[in-house]
């Protein structure tokens, strides 16, 4: 497995968590308090004026407010303008962030980020309330509940859009520019199956990971032996989806790349506090034994997923098809408080085997193919020889094959999703070149 030294308790956050955008996949873990102590010394002026500022609310504002209420507020004003994805968590979402690793959690089955003060799509998770209901990547959610939400920080938001199983949400969304239109959900509990696996054809296998979970490398693992066994001899070519994936546990990440990786590092972060910059290799095994590769990514494919990507890549170990990914490239560790509350604070940025910080900037694939509808010419073919009465048969004597001559199969998911299927061609062009 990969090269780890001994891992202080920080230096393990680091290393098991890297949150998505919706801050909806985390674990936390403890931190010394040392770590996080600043040594320079408090600026006195700014903290009379911050004294002064909340006697003056306390004294004159229309309604009353009480000093636990203002001390909460300016503690989330100061995490709100640092980045997006640093949060204060109160006690009910420091829980909910700790269950989300296990894969099931109570909402819509949506991630989100922000820009321009909206809140933005960047992925539904499959089979959920959210992704049934069409919800894409890059919609914003203009209002909830006739509410908008403008000015809503992200946690707010979420806050929001969670709500017991069974009760009914309505959204309005924006989609590239056009008019805005509702939609209306009912929440679920999200039970997301991290990893599913099939045989798109004979010799050709497809991997979905819908996001990265404590057991998604374990969950990898066993999906490459099943398709080599459904498959009854080694695959001439595997399609890794990472589309629409919001990313999750670093740590899961690290193992997925090791599966395909023979040596060499796989990823590695930067940082301020101690222990804050580790590096990742990669074990001599290979789980995937060197199978040709095809990986799809697009504008919902974050964090840990441009892990991947970007390891593959740098490594050449396969062929990166989709569109550009999301681009968050930091690094969130979560430090427990008092009184089950915790903050969550981006600590450092992760870089690619290369060098490259993907952070606001995303993974560019090696070839390029946006996502589109397919249709089925209507009409039939065209006559061909064998159709014609009298036709002279085949010199080698091998069986006639007119036109209506042609094989049904049952549906398969590369018939009507067009990234994936293309991934296809170019894993059966690599096949002909080679002589498989």
């Amino acid at each position: 497995m990969q090269q780890f030294r001994r891992l202080t308790p920080l230096a393990l956050a680091l290393g098991l968590l890297l949150g998505s955008p919706a801050a909806l996949a985390a674990e936390a873990a403890e931190a010394p308090a040392a770590a996080v102590n600043g040594k320079a010394p408090l600026p006195l002026e700014e903290l009379r004026t911050f004294a002064e500022v909340m006697d003056r609310i306390k004294a004159a504002y229309v309604e009353p407010v009480d000093d636990k209420t203002l001390l909460e507020n300016a503690i989330k004003g100061m995490l709100s303008n640092l980045d997006p994805h640093s949060a204060y968590l109160e006690p009910e979402a420091f829980a909910e962030l700790q269950e989300s690793t296990s894969g099931e959690f109570g909402g819509l089955g949506i991630e989100v980020g922000t820009e321009d003060g909206f809140i933005k799509v960047v992925s539904p998770i499959d089979d959920t309330p959210a992704s049934k209901a069409g919800i894409q990547p890059g919609d914003l959610i203009v209002k909830i509940d006739g509410q908008p939400t403008k000015g809503l920080s992200l946690m707010e938001a979420v806050d929001k859009m969670r709500g017991k199983a069974g009760s009914k949400i309505n959204l309005t969304l924006v989609r590239e520019g056009g008019r805005p239109f509702d939609v209306e959900l009912t929440r679920a509990v999200i039970k997301v199956k991290s990893v599913k696996s099939q045989l798109l054809e004979d010799g050709y296998g497809l991997i979905r990971i819908t996001q990265f979970q404590v057991n998604t490398g374990e969950e990898v693992g066993k999906a490459l032996a099943k398709l080599r066994k459904d498959n009854g001899k080694k695959l001439r070519g595997l399609v890794l989806d990472l589309r629409n994936n919001p990313g999750g546990v670093l740590q899961a990440a690290v193992e997925v790349s090791d599966h395909f990786l023979k040596k060499g590092l796989i990823v590695y972060t930067e940082g301020r506090i101690a222990n804050s910059e580790l590096r990742f290799n990669a074990d001599p095994s290979d789980a995937s034994e060197g199978v040709p590769l095809v990986v799809l990514i697009n504008g919902g494919s974050a964090s840990a997923s441009e892990i991947v990507a970007g390891a593959l890549q740098d490594h050449k170990r396969g062929v990166l098809m989709g569109t550009d990914s999301f681009g968050k490239g930091s690094v969130q560790t979560v430090l427990p408080l008092n009184n089950d509350r915790a903050l969550k604070l981006t600590t450092a940025l992760y870089f690619t085997p290369n060098g490259r910080s993907i952070q606001a900037q995303g993974i560019v694939p090696d070839i390029e193919v946006a996502r589109a509808k397919l249709t089925r010419e209507e009409g039939g073919e065209l006559i061909k020889e064998a159709d014609l009465a009298g036709h002279l048969g085949n010199g080698n004597g091998g069986a006639d094959k007119p036109s209506n001559d042609k094989k049904k199969h049952d549906p398969r998911p590369q018939d009507d999703d067009y990234q994936l299927s293309q991934a296809l061609n170019l894993l059966k062009g690599l096949s002909v070149t080679r002589g498989d």
